[in-house]
């Protein structure tokens, strides 16, 4: 399909889904003038949009509300696990939580962060995506990628994982702060793309690469973090194949790469999309799009509407004003 068809099957789609139900008929009609295919992609996109529902804010694992009531998160502050003793909540996602503690036997002083798998969640599927988690960071050994120190499973039988403390901001925020420059900047980027670059020659990819994600400390040092839908492309000893979790965010739409929205299996190529989201982030102070609609299609959209003409336009006024419009030396470097 080109783009101007495209184009049209769009806009044809999104001016549909703002009709009742009884209309889109007769609207069908009118603007697909007797073309057929066309009405056909249409109708389609119209069905797959009435089945996917709000599938990106559902959970991947439906479990009872009221399941962790009797465990709140912050029942472990104060508590110990393993060598340290829990001081604080730093983080919570739909399987686990992550917490900031302590070195609590005495032997030497450390801040770590303890990823912790909620009680209720411990299922076997969520128990083999976690266990993977844990041994791709094991897998991994740079300066800027945050490391993994330790793991074990709590009396009651809950796995963890102790990692690396990154005290930081997100990348985009510490530019600002900092008020860096577009070379400073595009320093600070190639960082990551060496992290990158190094956890892809090892088969890893990251699957969720965006801003909050790349911590930069006090010092300036890029630290790359959350691998928890991250993947072996070549699964071996101690990885088990990644399995299906109806419901999961496996993607962060404003920085997904189209394949990823199009439901198709992540490869390098994807996490170098996203790595390009970050960067336009970096530079512009902005993102490219914002995802603003629930379905596949309407999520994707930005995605594709790519025409020459846009590609050819004057950057964008967000640009920091060191930029001075010469950020199409970007395009030679290399990640």
């Amino acid at each position: 399909m080109n783009a101007a068809r495209l184009q049209t099957v769009e806009e044809i789609f999104h001016a549909a889904l703002e009709l009742e139900p009884l209309e889109v008929a007769a609207f069908l009609d009118r603007k697909c003038a007797g073309d057929e295919s066309l009405r056909r992609e249409v109708e389609a996109l119209l069905a797959a949009h009435r089945e996917a529902g709000t599938f990106i804010e559902a959970p991947v694992v439906r479990f009872d509300a009221g399941a962790f009531d009797d465990e709140p998160a912050d029942r472990w502050i104060g508590q110990s696990i393993g060598h340290y003793q829990i001081t604080k909540q730093i983080g919570s996602g739909g399987m686990g939580v992550v917490y900031l503690a302590r070195r609590a036997d005495q032997q030497y002083e450390k801040l770590v962060a303890i990823k912790l798998i909620k009680r209720g969640m411990d299922t076997d599927a969520v128990l083999r995506h976690f266990r993977n988690e844990r041994q791709i960071l094991a897998s991994l050994d740079h300066p800027n990628i945050a490391r993994l120190l330790d793991g074990d499973s709590t009396a009651s039988g809950l796995p963890y994982f102790v990692m690396e403390y990154v005290e930081g901001l997100p990348i985009h925020e510490y530019c600002e702060a900092k008020t860096l420059s577009v070379t400073e900047r595009l320093q600070l980027f190639r960082e990551v793309c060496a992290a990158v670059s190094y956890a892809h020659r090892r088969a890893v990819i990251h699957r969720d690469l965006k801003s909050s994600n790349i911590l930069v400390s006090a010092d300036g040092v890029p630290k790359l973090l959350d691998f928890g839908i991250a993947k072996f492309l070549q699964p071996g000893e101690g990885v088990e194949p990644a399995a299906t979790m109806i419901g999961l965010h496996v993607m962060t739409p404003d920085y997904a790469s189209p394949e990823q929205m199009r439901g198709d299996a992540a490869t390098t190529i994807s996490d170098v999309y996203s790595l390009g989201v970050v960067l336009y982030r970096l530079l512009t102070g902005r993102l490219p799009f914002r995802a603003t609609s629930q379905s596949p299609l309407g999520m994707a959209r930005p995605l594709v509407r790519r025409s020459r003409k846009d590609r050819a336009r004057s950057p964008p006024s967000g640009l920091p004003s060191t930029c001075g419009g010469g950020c199409a030396a970007i395009s030679t470097m290399s990640c």
